[in-house]
């Protein structure tokens, strides 16, 4: 039994835990508003999880407070670079990363979204998938300076938060376990995430 008590001794204790999984959160949604690949989302969700079944006061605040703060620092970053290279003769390859995930017809309605809906657009587009970068190039199109991406940014990154830490304690409060309630919030995730471009497909082009 020295084995076991040797194992339960190394399992980290809640501060320590929090000490290390904040600054990983933050780095990995700031990585991922940066490199649309990551699932941010899902971490958040995850995030949310393990925040349930915590003691420490303030752990699920500390989740939305480091998601909201890494996804809005991400954004910023993104568009203050993507903002240099429409000013710039050569580009940059962040403004062409940029373009590379917003198709033609994706761009189009997001340009049409933002001349009728304005800043409203952003808060929208941070809660559908696939729906930020379109957006976020047709405001470098539209020339916004940063201070007014910043405006329509801050709400936009604060509800994502929210979203998908309810999806985070919805899945916690279904499953008595933490690795169990972590894995419907992944999978939950993904399914919000997929849900909307397999009903494109399924739905085909639309009718003129």
């Amino acid at each position: 039994m020295s084995w076991l008590a040797a194992a339960t001794l190394d399992i980290p204790t809640e501060p320590t835990q929090q000490a290390l999984g904040y600054p990983s959160l933050f780095l990995l949604v700031l990585i991922g508003a940066l490199v649309p690949v990551v699932p941010t989302g899902a971490l958040v969700s995850s995030a949310a999880v393990v925040a349930m079944h915590q003691t420490l006061p303030f752990a699920m605040l500390m989740v939305f407070a480091t998601a909201s703060l890494a996804a809005f620092c991400g954004d910023m970053a993104l568009y203050w670079l993507g903002r240099r290279g429409v000013g710039s003769k050569n580009g940059s390859r962040w403004l062409e990363a940029i373009r590379s995930r917003a198709p033609e017809d994706r761009l189009e309605q997001a340009q049409e979204k933002l001349a009728e809906h304005d800043v409203a657009v952003l808060v929208l587009s941070r809660l559908v998938p696939a729906g930020r970068i379109p957006v976020m190039l047709a405001c470098l199109l539209a020339e916004w300076p940063l201070r007014r991406f910043a405006r329509g940014n801050l709400p936009a990154c604060l509800a994502w938060a929210v979203t998908y830490q309810l999806i985070g304690i919805l899945s916690g409060a279904l499953f008595s376990k933490p690795w169990e309630g972590v894995a419907a919030a992944i999978a939950l995730t993904v399914l919000v995430s997929v849900a909307p471009g397999v009903w494109r497909r399924f739905r085909g082009p639309a009718k003129a």
